[in-house]
Parts: structure tokens; C-alpha cells; sequence
């Protein structure tokens, strides 16, 4: 087996809605390009998640009076319906609230364990006297001590990126009464971060050729200005992974600890890749992404995570070399593979403004496909997706990217062309005879597409691979002003013909270009095309159960897919069906209708 790829995304906390930034950041970019590497035929694994420990989850169950439980669940049952509807197509989505996230979990605590990378230190944290208890990092919110952010998180600050200490916290608050809290002595296990560090330099300097500025400045640039320290791993809270079993023989005190979210999240990317596994009936192909040295890793995420996806996710497999495999009960033990890429999107602001669901300043997905189609929306969030900085919703931006582009350039090309052949030549394709040194130099710059288009999908430059796709359909749309077929079939139809059938040829290609972006429209034009089989597979949702209850899960099956990443094969007097419109015109009072919502509560 050769070509394996796993696209491991963001895992996001089943405490909110997944909002348009959330969308390009991380899950979006993923789907094309795992629906790229699909069309090329590579054996792709598509993961990801609900990130079910997080204390995000505790906040919004404490606000609502009820359980972690029920806020996860909820949201994470919005999450698959969302995923559906938007076409992200993972093989798998599933949480952390699994009993074998629980287990590839401890045993990764383990390896660290045994392997010499934890150590035990009493530390101090920030204790409520009023709630009794001590507070979990996000629980804390004060002022940044390095850039000054009067709203940072005790362990991160969002503004400038960096990890913080908690305990150098400025103006500490509790985030759930406001009051001040205390710092207490509490012990609990460490990651060697310094230990480690020389071999996480190492790993990051093979990279810098290739990797992103931005996740390099956050990951090489931080350890160069500030060497890695110790961090704790564990937590004292009772909503999470508790501790291995041998580690609680240690002493009744482990029993109200858990591990830290930060650590035992991103272990998702291996345990839900596992789970698949398993789930496939094949429970030791996981083994195909995780120790094939000719695999390769990407990391979907948004920028606030990439200290933690390329730094700290890279020691744990450092530290854990062979030691995991072992517990894993292979007598053959091999280390896991280290990411390959990271490419980390910056933010998406809205109208100007940072979105915020506190303030209702957001445009939230599953609300916008109550209104529109999910390919629009595919559409705009990749012709501005922040790739290399910060980017903005901007509602009379996206009504004129619809009208102007997705409907004018690319719908109405197919439309107009394929409805006047289904007119003029009964639904059939045209005879062309023989081909002019136009034709041919059309089909030509359309079919090296499949070579440019694919080059900036690979380096995950997926702005500028659907900007080139939308060139080369400006490009057919010049060659029909050329050769205006339209007039022609009056006087000569043989070289309207001629003329349609080089348009409908490249109508085929660029279907396929841009498929990874624009999945629904082009199913939809494969099949008006005459092909009986699907560009790509379906999702579905199953139900399974374990010791910690029932979960649903999103999975992914490629079906009867015959969807390749090369031209198609269409021949003059092949039948093709009705064509339809593949995109809706937009009526511009849109855009103030959809702004007059901003910042207005939702309806109750």
C-alpha cells in the first residue's frame, strides 16, 4: 500500500456552534484537501472530533445548571448534522468522551511515564475560597504579563499566542462569580518539555522549507526566544480521563485528578484514527498512517493552537518512541510518525469586527444553510480564507463573490453551454470533426490544470488552486466569445459544433477541478453530464456504545466513487440529461438583511 495520507483536524469544543471562522479555519480547508487526495486515489483517513473534556463544556454546563454530558452531547449531535449538510466528508468524527480515547490516552501517559518524560512537583494554583474548589485554567482570566491582554485565559493568551504560566497571571478573576482567586499548593504530574527539547528543535528545523511563517514564528520562534519548561498534564477536576489505574494506587489524592485537556486532545488524532480501525473490522490498519514512514501527516487548525499541534503534540510522540506500540501489546514495537505538515489558518473576523457568540456577532453555519446552499458558502470561505493572515466576512463581499464569480464565470458556462447543445443536438454531444489549433490550445491549458491546480492543492495553497481553476473557466468562457457559437449555428453548425463540443470537454475537466471545493454543484453537473457513478462517496451516522454510553459518530464510505483526479473521457454522440442552473443569483438586499441580525440574540 502506498500514499497514505491522514488529514487530522481540530477537535472543537462541544460547547458552542461552529461559526463561518471556525469552518475556514480548520474543517473546511481539510475537506478539500482530503477530496483531493480521494480524486488522486491515495488511501486517505479524514479525523476529527468533539472535544468533550474541555473545561469550555463545564463553563456552559455550570451557566445552564446542568451536566457536561448533556452540553457535549448536544453539540456534538449539531456538529454531525452540520458536517452533512456542508459536505465535510469525514471517515470518521467522533469525541473524547470514548472508552478508547480513554485508553490510548492513559497508555500514551504511560509510555511518557515510563520512558523518563513526567515527573511529579506540588505547584501552585488558582483556588476559589467561595466555590471551595480549585479552578481549572480557563476558569481564571486576567492580564497577559507578556503583551499586556486584559482578557487572556490563565494558560494561553489569545491575542499574542503565547502559553502562559498561570501562576504569573495579572488581576486574576473567576471567570464564574468574578471574584478573586487564590493561589494554593496542589500536586500533579509534568510533561519534560525540556527534555525534550532539543529533539522537538530538531524535528522543527527538518520542516522549515515547507512549513507556514506563521506556525513557525509560534513553535521555533518561541523556543528560540524562550526555552520549553515543564508543564503540567494533570488537573484537579472531576469531569475528564482520570488517571491510569497505576497511578492512583499512588494515593487517594490522584482520584479527584484528571488529565489536562491540552494533553489528552490531540492523542485524539491516534486514538479516533484507532477507532476507525476498529470500527472497519481491520483494528491493526491504523498502523498504516501511524508507522509507515512513507505516510504523511497534515494538521488542520486555527492559529491559536499551534504552539500546542507543533510543539507539545510533537513531544508526546517523541517521548513515547516505542513504548506506546508496546502497551499496545505489539512484540515488534515501532515509534509513531511525527507530523509533516502544519497548516495553520489565521482568524476570519466579520464586518470589521472579531467574531464573538457572546455579543451574537457571528454568522453561524448551520443558520446561514437554513438560507443558502452549502456551495456558496464552500466558495466564499475559500477565495478568503486566511491562509496568511487575517481575513473578513464582509456580506456585500460574499453577495457579489456569488453573483459575480460563482454564478457568472463558472454557473452560467456550464448552464448556457450545455442547454444550447441539449437544444441544438437533442442532448447529445456534438461531432467536433477535426479540431482547430484554438481548440486544441484551449483543451490543452484547461487540461494542465490537473497539474497547476493540484501543485497549490498539495502545498495546501487552496486560495490560489481555486483562483486558477476560476481562471482557466474565465478561459473557456473567452474561447466561446472567439468562436460565439451561438451566431454560428445559423450559417455553419458544423463549426458551432466543433465549438460546443471543446467547451463541453472542458466543462468535464473543469467539473473535476473544482470538485474538492464545490462537491455538491459538481455531483450535480457529473450526473447532467451522463456519468452514473459518484465524484465522491456519502456520510452517515452510527450509533455505538461503551462502558461510558452511547456516542454518535459521522463515517465516511467511498461507495462507488469513480471520481479521478485526471481529465474525462466524454465522446461526440454520448447522451447527457437536462441541464439545471447550478447556482442561485443573489438579490442584494441580502446583504442588509443578513447585517441587521448581527449582534441581536437569537429569537428564544
Amino acid at each position: 500500500m502506498s500514499d497514505p495520507i491522514l488529514v487530522a483536524v481540530a477537535w472543537p469544543y462541544a460547547n458552542a456552534e461552529i461559526h463561518v471562522g471556525n469552518m475556514t479555519g480548520s474543517h473546511l480547508p481539510a475537506d478539500i484537501f482530503a477530496r483531493y487526495q480521494r480524486l488522486k486515489g491515495r488511501q486517505v483517513l479524514m479525523v476529527s472530533g468533539s472535544d468533550s473534556h474541555g473545561t469550555p463544556i463545564t463553563v456552559r454546563a455550570d451557566a445552564e445548571n446542568t451536566t457536561p454530558l448533556a452540553v457535549y452531547q448536544r453539540f456534538h449531535d449539531g456538529f454531525l448534522e452540520l458536517f452533512q449538510k456542508m459536505g465535510i466528508d469525514y471517515d470518521l468524527f467522533t469525541s473524547t468522551h470514548t472508552e478508547n480515547h480513554v485508553d490510548v490516552s492513559q497508555k500514551m501517559f504511560l509510555a511518557l511515564k515510563k520512558n523518563g518524560f513526567l515527573y511529579k512537583e506540588s505547584q501552585k494554583q488558582w483556588y476559589s475560597p467561595k466555590q471551595q474548589k480549585f479552578l481549572p485554567d480557563r476558569y481564571v482570566e486576567g492580564t497577559c504579563y507578556i503583551c499586556g491582554y486584559t482578557n487572556a485565559r490563565s494558560d494561553q493568551c489569545d491575542k499574542c499566542g503565547n502559553l502562559l504560566d498561570p501562576e504569573k497571571l495579572l488581576e486574576p478573576r473567576s471567570k464564574i462569580d468574578g471574584s478573586t482567586p487564590e493561589l494554593r499548593e496542589t500536586e500533579h504530574y509534568f510533561l519534560d518539555l525540556g527534555r525534550l527539547q532539543n529533539q522537538v528543535v530538531e524535528f522543527l528545523k527538518n520542516r522549515e522549507t515547507y512549513w507556514r511563517p506563521n506556525v513557525m514564528r509560534q513553535s521555533l520562534g518561541q523556543i528560540v526566544a524562550d526555552s520549553l519548561h515543564g508543564r503540567s498534564i494533570t488537573r484537579d477536576l472531576d469531569w475528564g480521563i482520570p488517571l491510569p489505574a497505576e497511578i492512583l494506587s499512588e494515593g487517594k489524592e490522584w482520584e479527584s485528578k484528571r488529565l489536562y485537556v491540552w494533553f489528552e486532545a490531540v492523542i485524539g488524532y491516534l486514538s479516533a484514527t484507532i477507532e476507525w480501525s476498529k470500527v472497519a473490522g481491520q483494528p491493526e490498519a491504523w498502523r498504516n498512517w501511524w508507522q509507515n514512514s512513507g505516510s504523511r501527516t497534515f494538521y488542520f487548525i486555527g492559529k491559536d493552537n499551534i504552539p500546542f499541534h507543533a510543539v507539545i503534540w510533537p513531544a508526546e510522540l517523541l517521548g513515547v518512541d516505542k513504548d506506546f506500540d508496546a502497551l499496545m501489546g505489539s512484540t515488534d514495537p515501532k515509534p509513531l510518525v511525527l507530523p509533516y505538515d502544519v497548516p495553520a489558518n489565521e482568524f476570519m473576523n466579520l464586518e470589521g469586527q472579531k467574531i464573538s457568540g457572546s455579543r451574537h456577532w457571528a454568522v453561524w453555519a448551520n443558520d446561514f444553510l437554513t438560507r443558502y446552499d452549502p456551495d456558496p458558502l464552500r466558495y466564499y470561505l475559500t477565495v478568503n480564507m486566511p491562509e496568511s493572515k487575517d481575513t473578513d466576512w464582509d456580506w456585500e463581499d460574499f453577495y457579489h463573490r456569488n453573483n459575480d464569480e460563482l454564478v457568472a464565470t463558472w454557473g452560467n458556462l456550464a448552464n448556457r453551454v450545455l442547454a444550447f447543445a441539449y437544444k441544438h443536438w437533442e442532448g447529445k454531444i456534438p461531432e467536433p470533426g477535426e479540431l482547430t489549433s484554438l481548440d486544441k490550445d484551449l483543451l490543452a491549458e484547461v487540461q494542465e490544470g490537473f497539474l497547476t491546480v493540484g501543485q497549490e492543492i498539495e502545498a495546501v495553497h487552496l486560495r490560489a488552486a481555486l483562483a486558477e481553476a476560476m481562471r482557466l473557466a474565465t478561459e473557456v468562457n473567452k474561447y466561446l466569445d472567439q468562436t460565439a457559437p451561438w451566431q454560428a449555428v445559423k450559417t455553419d453548425k458544423a463549426a458551432a459544433g466543433r465549438a460546443i463540443y471543446t467547451a463541453i470537454q472542458a466543462i468535464d475537466m473543469l467539473k473535476i477541478l473544482f470538485a474538492p471545493f464545490l462537491p455538491f454543484t459538481s455531483e450535480k453537473l457529473n450526473k447532467i453530464l451522463g456519468y452514473s457513478g459518484s465524484l465522491f462517496g456519502s456520510q452517515y451516522v452510527e450509533t455505538e456504545k461503551d462502558s461510558l454510553g452511547e456516542h454518535r459518530v459521522l463515517r465516511y464510505d467511498a461507495g462507488t466513487a469513480s471520481g479521478t483526479w485526471e481529465p474525462g473521457h466524454l465522446k461526440a454522440g454520448d447522451i447527457f440529461n437536462a441541464p439545471e442552473p447550478l447556482f442561485k443569483k443573489l438579490d442584494i438586499k441580502i446583504v442588509e438583511e443578513e447585517r441587521s441580525k448581527l449582534g441581536v440574540p437569537p429569537a428564544a
